[in-house]
């Protein structure tokens, strides 16, 4: 019996020791080491539940689509000037997104303010906010305003031809009527006092002249009678009351004005307007014709820099070699820095006494001024053959 609780105990401690060293006390340092592991991850698991059901939370009250069983196309129209907070107020009026506080919120975060494109659109209740603030930031919608601009120089006939090439009208006629008649917009002043001038049925077209060169917005839907009252507005604001008193000075109306300038404006590049228009006063001051080619080329349509005999016999009264004085009217649709020159001539060519031009290189535009005939005369035989190579090259 002594022998048999002997063999107990030994037993007891051989077990306790190999328990000891493989069994739970072995698991029990690695428990130590994963317990504040799994705390942590427990933990996390804990704060990303309360994250996703705040955002889950968030998305049902805000972001997510009003109903996204819904496919029906709803017009959404953004009109031009609309700010932010009117788009946003907009969208919730009309049932699009739940909340326009947080859609304009998004925007502005995203760098989306900005970049809103005016433009009529088809939204869906099933599309959430940021597909709808996608969708109106990439301009998809049909734009209910355009930019048009009018190049300085531009006739009226190259105004028109440019608005049907933009896609403004398809048939130029009553554009041109209206540029011809002004039927609609007499009531200005400036073209009150062209009207009084007389002549006016010999003019080709009454408005021009007057069509400001500039880039403006327009309605895509915006008649002829519109783009011509926004261009008058524009000649209107140009020809400021300085211009006014100025033109009074020299004695001349805003018809004159604008005659001399359209002419400037065809015949030199801006560094020379001042000289040219130096060179027309002078001449008009000395009862000389004007001769200016450029009024020829009004008529015939043509640009060459070699006018023929039959070019310079032309019977139109905008004929500056036949018909002493202006043009009946203007010959183009001239820059304000042309209009400036008009009235401001280059003091020293008009002291000195210039009375010619004549192109250097018709490529470049670049002018030779003189005094007297006979220097004109030798300038024009140096020159001559690059005009009439010019012509050749053109055709003409």
């Amino acid at each position: 019996m002594r022998n048999k609780r002997h063999s107990n105990r030994e037993y007891d401690y051989e077990s306790l020791r190999d328990e000891r060293e493989y069994g739970f006390y072995w698991y029990s340092g690695l428990w130590n080491i994963l317990r504040p592991i799994l705390i942590g991850a427990g933990a996390l698991l804990v704060v990303f539940g309360l994250l996703s059901s705040a955002y889950t939370a968030i998305d049902n009250a805000f972001l997510s689509p009003v109903n996204p069983d819904d496919p029906t196309e709803i017009a959404f129209t953004v009109e031009s000037g609309n700010s932010l907070t009117r788009v946003s107020k907009n969208l919730e009026a009309q049932g699009l997104i739940k909340n326009s506080s947080v859609f304009k919120y998004y925007c502005d975060f995203a760098g989306l303010g900005q970049k809103i494109q005016a433009g009529d659109y088809m939204i869906t209740r099933a599309m959430n906010i940021f597909e709808i603030a996608d969708l109106l930031t990439t301009g998809d919608g049909h734009p209910i305003t355009m930019d048009i601009t009018i190049i300085p120089g531009y006739t009226i006939e190259n105004v028109a031809a440019y608005l049907k090439e933009m896609g403004v009208f398809t048939d130029e006629s009553e554009f041109l009527e209206l540029c011809r008649t002004g039927e609609g917009v007499t009531d200005y002043y400036f073209l009150q006092d062209a009207l009084q001038n007389g002549h006016v049925e010999d003019r080709k077209y009454l408005l021009e002249g007057y069509l400001a060169p500039n880039t403006y917005e327009i309605y895509t839907n915006a008649t002829p009678l519109d783009i011509v009252k926004k261009l008058l507005d524009q000649t209107d604001f140009v020809f400021n009351s300085e211009w006014q008193d100025r033109a009074y000075e020299l004695g001349m109306s805003m018809d004159d004005v604008l005659s001399l300038a359209s002419m400037i404006e065809k015949e030199a590049k801006k560094g020379d307007f001042a000289k040219v228009s130096a060179v027309f006063h002078n001449r008009l001051k000395s009862n000389m014709r004007l001769q200016s080619d450029v009024t020829i080329h009004y008529v015939t349509t043509e640009r060459r820099m070699s006018l023929r005999a039959s070019d310079l016999a032309i019977d139109s009264p905008y004929n500056t070699y036949k018909y002493s004085g202006l043009p009946v009217g203007p010959i183009c649709n001239p820059s304000p820095e042309a209009i400036h020159a008009a009235l401001y001539p280059d003091e020293s060519y008009i002291a000195e006494k210039f009375l010619y031009f004549c192109s250097k290189d018709p490529d470049t535009g670049e002018l030779y001024f003189s005094r007297t005939l006979e220097e004109h005369e030798q300038a024009q035989k140096i020159y001559a053959p690059l005009w009439q190579a010019y012509d050749e090259e053109r055709g003409l």
